[in-house]
């Protein structure tokens, strides 16, 4: 139990920019911070009252230009110019901290091999390529995903969101330009932060040509 926590926002997530309700999945809040900044609360947790907006950046850089975030809160709250970007940072940040959890846990393998064998087996779940992956590596991969539905088995969904750098810390490894999450429980927290980061950046999928 949180007393200090004003739970009426909780029940009344309506994005401040669309004014539409949306599940807490497919939206972040946000809370007055003590230095009058505002503050992404990404894990929901913190006290106050708070406000919410979809997750795409468009809406948090039209938030930030409109002021709606002071008659939000009811402070005279100053969002930082950078807002948007920030978020993107904390989602990121967030998704591959839950990534390298899964990569401990087991439940990712790398390597455009060990991630082939993964698709055509049907053991993954999600597929990743570095930004910088080359055309022909992504291409190999597709064709593999192509495989396998062809003979019914999964779709299963590949991403280009993060660099070979943020890649490599995750993994705690260098030259790290493809992976892929494999099924069960581990991969659901990643697999949950990914969707919203593509959400937030209005990125989609790649789909195999």
């Amino acid at each position: 139990m949180q007393p200090e926590r004003d739970m009426r926002d909780m029940n009344d997530r309506t994005c401040i920019v669309t004014r539409e309700s949306g599940s807490a999945d497919e939206m972040i809040r946000f809370v007055a911070g003590p230095d009058g900044s505002v503050v992404p609360d990404l894990k929901r947790n913190l006290p106050g009252r708070g406000c919410w907006v979809k997750a795409r950046r468009h809406l948090v850089d039209e938030a930030v230009k409109r002021k709606l975030f002071a008659r939000a809160l009811k402070e005279g709250v100053t969002p930082q110019a950078d807002l948007g970007a920030l978020v993107d940072q904390l989602l990121t940040k967030s998704a591959l901290g839950s990534l390298a959890l899964a990569r401990k846990a087991g439940a990712v393998v790398s390597g455009s091999t060990k991630v082939e064998q993964a698709i055509r087996s049907g053991t993954a779940c999600v597929v990743l390529h570095a930004r910088e992956a080359s055309p022909d590596g992504v291409r190999k991969l597709d064709q593999a995903r192509r495989a396998v539905v062809h003979l019914d088995g999964p779709e299963i969904p590949a991403f280009s969101v993060f660099t070979g750098e943020e890649m490599d810390l995750a993994f705690g490894d260098g030259n790290v330009i493809h992976a892929a999450v494999l099924n069960g429980k581990a991969a659901a927290g990643f697999v949950k932060r990914l969707q919203l980061l593509q959400s937030y950046r209005g990125e989609s999928e790649t789909n195999p040509e």
